[in-house]
């Protein structure tokens, strides 16, 4: 896997701990790109130390069950995907704009106590996700597109199709996923797939049933 100027080939290659960014209903896949808007002072502190060390942070969501509402205070989902800092900005009044490249998933171990405002975890890597090596050929591209310009017309979206039409298997179905409007619990389905073809398989499934409800509740879709 090379992500930014950095290359993770093994589990050797990341760091024993990572500090975490609990967000809801944000998904981070590796190779993916998510922009962040960094405002809250203990994040600031976090990423201005992943800035200098090894820019690497953990995006992860807050439980699904169990939480105390207390965002990043609670418990959390037991998988979440560890970032790269590849490009970041400052805005000029105390925040800043960060792209993070996906690397690769990770389970959460425990907690480890530092002093800082942030949380920090062992945490086990996900290390089939740095082979870089997907069974692309295995999704079913077409009712994956079918879907989605179901979905796109059923809300009156628009898409520039011929760079769907362009990309290949593993991006569209990453991109797809990240961008998708579904709610936590998708999401971290989303996130837990275990390969591309249950991913591209989950994100049907989740779409053709928000289309089912919304033909339901008087929403147009298309046959």
């Amino acid at each position: 896997m090379h992500v930014g100027n950095a290359r993770y080939l093994k589990d050797s290659d990341l760091p024993d701990v990572v500090p975490v960014f609990p967000l809801p209903g944000v998904l981070l896949l590796p190779e993916g790109q998510l922009p962040l808007n960094i405002f809250e002072p203990r994040y600031l502190a976090m990423f201005d130390a992943a800035i200098a060390g090894d820019r690497l942070i953990g995006m992860i969501q807050p439980a699904l069950q169990g939480s105390d509402g207390a965002l990043g205070a609670g418990p959390l989902s037991q998988v979440g995907c560890i970032g790269r800092i590849t490009s970041f900005s400052e805005t000029g009044d105390g925040r800043y704009i960060v792209s993070l490249s996906g690397v690769c998933r990770f389970r959460v171990l425990e907690e480890v106590s530092n002093g800082n405002p942030y949380r920090t975890f062992r945490y086990a890597p996900f290390i089939s996700d740095l082979s870089g090596e997907y069974d692309e050929d295995a999704v079913d591209r077409e009712n994956l597109l079918r879907v989605f310009r179901a979905f796109l017309d059923a809300n009156q979206l628009e898409a520039d199709w011929e760079s769907v039409e362009r990309a290949g298997n593993r991006v569209l179905v990453n991109s797809l996923s990240m961008m998708s409007p579904f709610g936590p619990a998708e999401k971290q389905a989303l996130l837990e797939a275990p390969d591309l073809k249950s991913r591209a398989d989950t994100l049907i499934a989740i779409t053709e049933i928000a289309l089912a409800q919304g033909s339901a509740e008087g929403g147009s879709t298309l046959q």
